[in-house]
């Protein structure tokens, strides 16, 4: 018990930062498995730049499936670290097998119908002739694999939610590694092209979906997956909390599918597959942001969701300081890194063709202008769903996606193609003075309440 006892008593910035950092790192590792599978297939002779097109059509379905791996995990983390912080250890088992049981049932669900609507929604999501083969041929494969990509991402959340944030990294940073070590071999080697990087990533997830079950199951765990005893209030309450991570996640996924659709649409034929490789990449660097930061946010839930079940206002208040600071500190530096020579040297790792690198270097430039304001709104939303207050953290959620997708039509339409990359710096400043707002309101009353009330259930 000594992890989750920390988390109601140990020194809260170093605890922040044992929860938060590893769950960072291990984030910005995981972005290795689909940056690195770019990168690999970008460099193929003759047919990089059409094939990395191609599968930067299937980046957005990709995250779109291992959403619901954050549905689940992300749902259930904050639910096990409060019955922890109650007290309430035979209930926080019951959140691990339940979830496992939903993640289960989801990747049967997601497997069959991706595989049987798979062509159609690759040319409606912005593949066109020269890069259906592509995409298909990547997608195929990774689906296939999608109950692994479930297992290794919504089950490391349950051993984040006891502490156990170094492991949880260990996991990630296990799949990744490998994925790194395959894909060479595979596309090149064994000249399996973009069928040996979906091969790589799919067994990777397998290393990683495998060391997260042994964690789950040995007897030393302090909370163990034990299969049997469904209990539907508690999965929908599972689903409940994890809704609002799961419509950030899954909204970014569509709206990314209507971006690569719209680039393709307004673009025309030639410029419309330049437009999607240089969104691509774009989407890449900006993966490099948002995943570590969503790793900074919700590795440090745990922390807020324990001292919340104890009533441990002041920890939490400075808890949501330290974790904003963290972000503001994380944000400044990639929006240094967007303005220099690192931009422009992450660009060359994609494609050798001059015209798209420097495209793709300004339109970075352009939709990471401000990110910095994205770190208020990705610490308020996580946290005030650490602190079960699930529809509020909604409501912010979907108002970013709301003026995102709105500027997806629009500003093409206006302005032409190359503009749509400003949807996401006005997104992003809007949403975050919004937000800002709405947690000053709301959320003093709220710890107020539950001071009053001491600890106990929710």
């Amino acid at each position: 018990m000594h992890h989750t006892t920390d988390l109601g008593r140990g020194r809260l910035f170093p605890l922040i930062c044992r929860l938060a950092i590893p769950t960072m790192l291990a984030q910005l590792v995981s972005v290795l498995y689909s940056i690195v599978d770019r990168m690999y297939i970008g460099n193929i002779a003759e047919i990089g730049d059409m094939a990395l097109a191609g599968v930067g059509v299937c980046g957005p379905i990709v995250t779109l499936l291992s959403s619901f791996a954050s549905l689940v995990g992300l749902g259930g983390a904050p639910i096990l670290a409060m019955r922890l912080g109650e007290g309430r250890r035979a209930e926080a088992e019951k959140v691990v097998s339940n979830g496992f049981l939903i993640l289960l049932a989801l990747a049967a669900l997601l497997t069959t119908v991706f595989l049987l609507l798979k062509d159609s929604l690759l040319m409606w999501f912005g593949a066109s002739e020269d890069t259906f083969g592509y995409a298909d041929t990547y997608l195929t494969i990774y689906t296939a694999g999608t109950v692994f990509a479930l297992f290794s991402t919504g089950l490391n959340s349950y051993l984040i939610a006891q502490g156990f944030s170094g492991l949880g990294m260990l996991t990630v940073v296990l799949g990744a590694l490998l994925n790194i070590a395959l894909d060479p071999v595979f596309i090149f080697v064994l000249k399996m092209d973009v069928a040996g990087a979906a091969a790589a990533t799919v067994i990777s997830q397998m290393a990683s979906a495998g060391v997260v079950l042994f964690c789950l199951l040995r007897r030393k765990a302090p909370v163990r997956l034990r299969l049997g005893g469904v209990d539907t209030r508690l999965i929908r309450q599972i689903l409940a909390f994890g809704l609002p991570t799961f419509l950030i996640l899954s909204t970014d996924s569509a709206i990314l599918i209507i971006l690569n659709a719209v680039l393709q649409h307004y673009g025309g034929p030639g410029e419309g597959d330049k437009l999607v490789t240089c969104a691509t990449i774009v989407q890449s660097w900006f993966l490099l942001i948002s995943l570590p930061m969503g790793g900074i946010t919700e590795g440090a839930q745990p922390a807020v969701s324990f001292n919340f079940g104890a009533g441990n206002i002041e920890r939490i208040k400075k808890g949501i300081l330290y974790i904003a600071l963290l972000c503001l500190a994380f944000c400044a530096l990639m929006t240094a890194a967007a303005h220099t020579g690192v931009s422009a040297l992450f660009v060359r790792l994609f494609t050798k063709d001059g015209e798209l690198g420097a495209r793709s270097v300004e339109y970075i430039k352009v939709f990471t202008a401000m990110i910095i304001p994205l770190a208020v709104q990705y610490t308020l939303v996580d946290e005030t769903t650490a602190l079960g207050r699930v529809k509020l953290s909604l409501l912010c959620s979907l108002l970013r996606k709301s003026i995102f997708l709105g500027g997806i039509f629009a500003l093409p339409a206006l302005f032409g193609a190359e503009q749509t990359f400003w949807c996401e710096p006005i997104a992003d400043g809007i949403a975050a003075v919004v937000t800002g707002c709405l947690f000053a309101w709301r959320i003093p009353g709220i710890l107020r309440r539950r001071a009053e009330a001491g600890g106990g259930g929710i």
